[in-house]
C-alpha cells in the first residue's frame, strides 16, 4: 500500500512538472511568436516532449493557449501585485501600474511583451476560449484599479466623484494603446506621453 502511495505520488508530480514546463515554453511562444504562428510542432521542439505527452495532458491547441495564457497572466498578476502593494496610497498605487506598463516597452517582465494585447489582438470568433480568457484578464484589471479607486474614496485620497468605470477604461486603454504604438515604433515616445497624460489624470482625482 506504501509503495503504491509512493508510485502515484511520484506519477503525480512529474505530471506536474511536465504541464509547468509545458506552459512555461509554450507560453513564451505564444506570446513572443503568436498564438496562430506558433504550432504543436514548435512546442514539441522547446519542450523536448511528443506530440502525444502533450496532448496527454492539453486536450486540444486552443485549451493548451488558454491555458498558457492563464499562466502568462498568473505571472503578471503577481509582478503588478507586489508593486501595488509596496506603495502606501491609492495615486501612487495607480501609478505602479502606469510603471509596470511602462516596463513592456524597456524591460519586459514577460518575454515578448503584455499577455492581454497579444492574446487580444489574436482572440477572434475562430477561437472563442482564448478570447474568454483574455477578456477574464481585462475584467480582472478593471476590478484591481475600480478597488485601489474605492480605497482610496473610503480613506479620503481620491475625489469622491471619480467615474471610477471610466477611469479604469481610460487608463487601460490608454496603457495598451501606447503599448502597441512603442512597440510599432521601436521607441517608448508614446508609452511616455501616455504615463505623464495618465499620471496627471491621477494628480486631478487626488485629494
Amino acid at each position: 500500500m506504501l509503495l503504491r502511495y509512493r508510485l502515484v505520488s511520484l506519477r503525480m508530480r512529474n505530471a506536474h512538472e511536465t504541464i509547468g514546463l509545458i506552459l512555461h515554453k509554450a507560453g513564451g511562444l505564444f506570446n513572443s511568436h503568436g498564438y496562430k504562428a506558433t504550432s504543436i510542432g514548435h512546442i514539441t521542439s522547446a519542450t523536448g516532449f511528443t506530440k502525444g505527452a502533450v496532448y496527454r495532458h492539453f486536450k486540444s491547441k486552443e485549451k493548451l493557449e488558454a491555458q498558457a495564457l492563464d499562466y502568462l497572466s498568473g505571472i503578471m498578476f503577481d509582478n503588478l501585485k507586489k508593486r501595488i502593494q509596496s506603495e502606501k496610497n491609492a495615486g501612487d498605487k495607480l501609478r505602479s501600474i502606469l510603471h509596470y506598463f511602462e516596463s513592456y516597452i524597456s524591460k519586459p517582465p514577460i518575454k515578448g511583451g503584455c499577455p492581454l494585447l497579444n492574446a487580444a489582438i489574436e482572440s477572434d470568433d475562430g477561437n472563442p476560449l482564448l478570447r474568454k480568457k483574455a477578456h477574464v484578464i481585462l475584467t480582472i484589471l478593471k476590478d484591481s484599479i475600480r478597488h485601489i479607486l474605492d480605497k482610496g474614496i473610503q480613506y479620503g485620497q481620491i475625489k469622491k466623484t471619480v467615474d471610477q468605470n471610466h477611469f479604469g477604461t481610460v487608463m487601460i486603454a490608454s496603457l495598451e494603446g501606447a503599448i502597441m504604438m512603442s512597440k510599432l515604433s521601436r521607441t517608448d515616445n508614446d508609452i511616455q506621453i501616455i504615463i505623464k497624460h495618465l499620471d496627471q489624470l491621477i494628480r486631478d482625482i487626488e485629494v
